[in-house]
């Protein structure tokens, strides 16, 4: 795979020993091996980078002050046993945002309360955005009861947001020295779980040629079936579409607009769908085409594998990476067990469960150099030639702010 970063090419090996070292404002990491893409099915990369952000808002005045922070690590809190034992005594876990079929969080919430089964789950709105997360946070700030999340997966740069509101507290898993300097929070209040690369999702079953590029979506044959996963307004994913669409079609990571652009001529010609594409929806060839990250496309693949066929395709002249991150909220009614599900994400075991999902986990890098990730699993990481591009915080940023502003009036149309 070859990388680019503010319009410079990187091989991928190279790439990953400037990633890893990093300051802070690269916004770079490790990523994982992978296996090539056959012609007639294409498969994405699992690879890391960065993602989506929030323009910076200010913290409500009417919330609540909140409770005083929890201990920084499981060290602070008396050790893991002791961790353990607060926790249980919480007896409670509400998450928000984790569908089962994305990043194999299914299979994560299944082994951690198989592992701690005085645990009760609370999974709120698995289908909300980042910025729904965050609205959940504030509008229950205060509040004791299970529909306030204790934890948060979001796009990158809202780590920083929520923290700048006051909305998160910080945490030290005791992996800690093994996420990436880059991909952290240095007080731990957000730190990097997992990385993906923007793809097409194709229903072979439905559409027989498979696009290989962004212009090829403005072919007339795709009428009425391509779809974004998500809200471009709020939507993180969806978000990241329209910016990898501007990589393909004269924009860059400084300037987002041929992306809007791309997808007015997709929603005047009626090729867009101004739907949200889900699993569901594009096994069934509701949404035959589905722009989403590619971790979650090759588990839908598999998942639909011997009934539906899939392909999913890094559009060849280039695609966008994605970085997502883990925080506890600031007003975590469970703030222990928030911290042992924590420990859980980022252990040996947690890691491999997001590998497996596709999604290339923060503690990659340390884990393949220790020998700690099986060789099959390696093996089924896919790979593109397709040039990658990885932001920075500022690109981040900008780029959200353009175009959730933009798409309504560019754009015009109304996704739900």
């Amino acid at each position: 795979m070859s990388v680019q970063r503010n319009n410079r090419r990187w091989s991928r090996r190279a790439f990953l020993r400037v990633a890893v070292g990093a300051g802070a404002g690269a916004i770079l990491a490790a990523c994982g091996q992978a296996t090539t893409t056959a012609p007639t099915a294409p498969a994405a990369t699992t690879a890391p980078a960065a993602t989506t952000a929030p323009a910076e808002a200010t913290a409500p005045a009417q919330l609540p002050p909140p409770p005083p922070p929890g201990p920084l690590t499981a060290a602070d809190a008396g050790g893991m046993e002791k961790l353990i034992e607060l926790a249980r005594a919480e007896g409670n876990l509400s998450t928000i945002a984790l569908p089962d079929d994305w990043a194999n969080y299914g299979e994560m919430k299944k082994k951690f309360l198989e592992k701690y089964p005085f645990i009760k789950h609370e999974d709120l709105n698995p289908d909300a955005s980042s910025a729904q997360e965050i609205e959940a946070i504030k509008a229950n700030a205060g509040s004791k009861g299970p529909q306030a999340p204790d934890v948060i997966d979001v796009g990158f740069t809202w780590g920083n947001t929520a923290k700048k509101e006051g909305l998160l507290q910080p945490y030290k898993v005791e992996k800690w020295n093994e996420i990436p300097d880059a991909l952290k929070d240095p007080e731990g209040f957000w730190y990097a779980d997992y990385y993906g690369v923007m793809a097409f999702e194709v229903n072979t079953q439905v559409v027989k040629n498979i696009p290989q590029d962004w212009s090829d979506l403005l072919k007339p044959e795709y009428k009425g079936q391509i779809a974004l996963a998500g809200d471009p307004t709020g939507s993180g994913q969806a978000i990241n579409a329209v910016w990898a669409a501007a990589l393909g079609n004269g924009g860059s990571l400084d300037d987002p607009m041929p992306g809007l652009e791309f997808f007015k001529q997709l929603n005047e010609m009626g090729n867009l769908l101004p739907v949200v594409a889900k699993p569901a929806t594009i096994a069934k060839g509701e949404t035959p085409i589905a722009l989403r990250w590619d971790y979650n496309a090759l588990a839908n693949r598999d998942q639909n594998a011997g009934n539906i066929d899939i392909a999913v395709v890094v559009p060849k002249s280039g695609s966008l990476a994605g970085v997502y991150v883990q925080a506890i909220s600031a007003y975590a009614p469970r703030p222990h067990a928030a911290r042992l599900w924590m420990e859980f994400l980022y252990s040996d075991e947690g890691q491999l469960i997001w590998l497996k999902g596709y999604a290339t986990p923060a503690r990659f890098e340390a884990m393949r150099k220790a020998g700690l990730i099986p060789q099959d699993l390696l093996d089924k990481l896919p790979k593109t030639d397709a040039p990658v591009a990885f932001p920075t915080g500022d690109q981040i940023n900008a780029a959200f702010d353009k175009i959730k502003t933009g798409w309504p009036t560019v754009v015009g149309a109304t996704v739900q």
